[in-house]
């Protein structure tokens, strides 16, 4: 019987080791850099955000969110707090974002969820530091997923100057007979409501899609697809591959500065940084 391609682990050998090397790396960022922690972004237990900030802190800074993947049903916002690394790096405010799990929690709320830390830190950015005119969004597998729903067209203006997309899943029907089918049990309609593909999103967003070279089959043509899609919505986008980069090895180079992964990440903040506000 053929390997699951969504089930990771059967995938990536070293996950075990990747996710210990994540959460370290995270221990140590909530311990170097200034931070203010559990902020309520809603009044719903677990609505909160933990915010960090760059050494040369100031005012009118940009504002990167970051939103942690797990298929919806796993992880925090505390073991990706290292992601905060490299965006405070790139001269951003970087907000790492929690939310609830599936399947204690549907799809509908999650993505809600997101959306009001958008609205919190578009509101809020200047308690931070930062401005709302430079507002910027990544996510990694199902984050990147979550992220989408930041900038829909129904939204737009949406707010969302550049979104940044690492493994992400944009169809969301293969996973009704994945191992996920028993785990999170999408029922027909989150698939037809929350299928990024099936969505318009908004033109002023740019765009950058990113996967490893060792991802399975069903990321890789997704973020082709997604990609085909977006551009033909008017969006700038752009799509690369991270050369022997597998689905966790990718989310952790984020954090590692000198790979192309958080070099990618840093140059895309620092590009917001150095436009003139909108």
């Amino acid at each position: 019987m053929a390997a699951d391609p969504f089930r990771i682990r059967d995938h990536v050998a070293s996950f075990d080791d990747i996710v210990d090397d994540i959460r370290t790396r995270s221990i140590a960022t909530r311990r170097t850099v200034a931070m203010e922690a559990n902020v309520a972004y809603g009044r719903e237990t677990g609505e909160t955000l933990d915010i960090f900030l760059p050494n040369a802190a100031g005012s009118g800074m940009p504002i990167h969110m970051f939103i942690h993947g797990g298929y919806w049903r796993m992880f925090s916002k505390e073991d990706y707090s290292c992601v905060a690394e490299t965006v405070t790096r790139a001269g951003a405010v970087a907000a790492i974002v929690d939310y609830s799990l599936m399947p204690t929690a549907r799809m509908e709320v999650l993505i809600g969820q997101v959306l009001k830390a958008k609205t919190f830190l578009l509101t809020h950015a200047d308690r931070f530091g930062a401005t709302p005119s430079r507002f910027s969004v990544s996510g990694h597998s199902a984050g990147a997923h979550l992220a989408t729903f930041l900038f829909n067209r129904s939204l737009a203006p949406s707010g969302v100057i550049s979104a940044f997309l690492l493994g992400g899943l944009y169809d969301l029907a293969p996973l009704q007979t994945s191992f996920l089918r028993d785990e999170i049990a999408l029922s027909d309609e989150e698939v037809r409501r929350f299928t990024p593909m099936r969505r318009e999103h908004d033109p002023a967003t740019r765009v950058a899609i990113m996967t490893g070279e060792l991802e399975t089959n069903p990321f890789k043509i997704q973020a082709n697809a997604f990609r085909d899609i977006l551009a033909a919505q008017g969006l700038e986008v752009r799509a690369s591959h991270v050369a022997d980069g597998d689905h966790m090895s990718t989310v952790r180079d984020l954090a590692v500065f000198g790979t192309p992964v958080a070099a990618a990440l840093h140059a895309f903040i620092a590009n917001d940084a150095s436009e003139k506000p909108r």
